[in-house]
C-alpha cells in the first residue's frame, strides 16, 4: 500500500467574490492546490482596529499537500488586498485515491516551483 500523503486546507477570505475566484484560478494554474472550493457570500463579525466590524466575504478552501503549503499560502498573501488577511491551515487526511489525486494534480517535477 503507498505511503500516505500529508494534505492540509488553506483557508481565506477575500471582499469580492471575483477577488476569490481569481485566487482559486491561479492557485490551481500554477499547481499550488489542486482544488479551490469558493462559496459566500459568508458574514464575518471582527474586531478590527479596537472597533467590531462586519463583513460579506467569499472564502476560499484550498487542498494541497503539505509540499506545496508555504508556497500557496505566500500565493495567496501576494494577492490579497486585505493588510491582514486570514490565512489558516488545518492538516488534513483523505483516501487514498483522494491523496493521490491531490498530489498528481500539484506535483510540476519541481515542488516548491511556482510557475
Amino acid at each position: 500500500m503507498p505511503e500516505p500523503v500529508m494534505l492540509v486546507e488553506i483557508r481565506t477570505t477575500f471582499a469580492a467574490r471575483a477577488a476569490a475566484e481569481a485566487c482559486a484560478a491561479r492557485l490551481v494554474s500554477e499547481k499550488l492546490a489542486a482544488c479551490v472550493q469558493v462559496d459566500g457570500p459568508v458574514r464575518s463579525t471582527y474586531r478590527w482596529q479596537s472597533a467590531i466590524e462586519t463583513a460579506e466575504e467569499w472564502r476560499c478552501t484550498c487542498k494541497t499537500t503539505v509540499a506545496r503549503a508555504v508556497a500557496c499560502r505566500a500565493a495567496i498573501a501576494a494577492l490579497h488586498d486585505y493588510q491582514t488577511p486570514e490565512i489558516v491551515e488545518v492538516d488534513i487526511r483523505g483516501s487514498f485515491a483522494y491523496e493521490a489525486w491531490v498530489r498528481e494534480s500539484v506535483d510540476d517535477g519541481a515542488v516548491g516551483s511556482t510557475s
